[in-house]
């Protein structure tokens, strides 16, 4: 899932080197923390969070084939 969420905000952003995914786990609840540059925080969120919105559907499928509950939460 880390690297799903990695690739995907790489690829939208101006400065794809400061892009990083942190993981916490408690039990079968995963969090994916998201950090990227200020100035990318805008094309990551996407307009009304259409594009953070569908980068959370994508990782929640692919959750969902390993029986995990996975949140993504996107932090300057």
């Amino acid at each position: 899932m880390k690297e799903l969420v990695e690739v995907i905000a790489k690829s939208l952003v101006d400065h794809p080197e400061d892009v990083r995914v942190e993981e916490k786990q408690q039990d079968r609840q995963v969090t994916l923390e998201l950090h990227v540059d200020e100035d990318d925080m805008g094309k990551v969120i996407g307009r009304q969070g259409r594009i953070a919105k569908a980068m959370r559907t994508v990782v929640k499928a692919a959750a969902t084939r390993e029986n995990k509950k996975v949140s993504v939460d996107i932090i300057e």
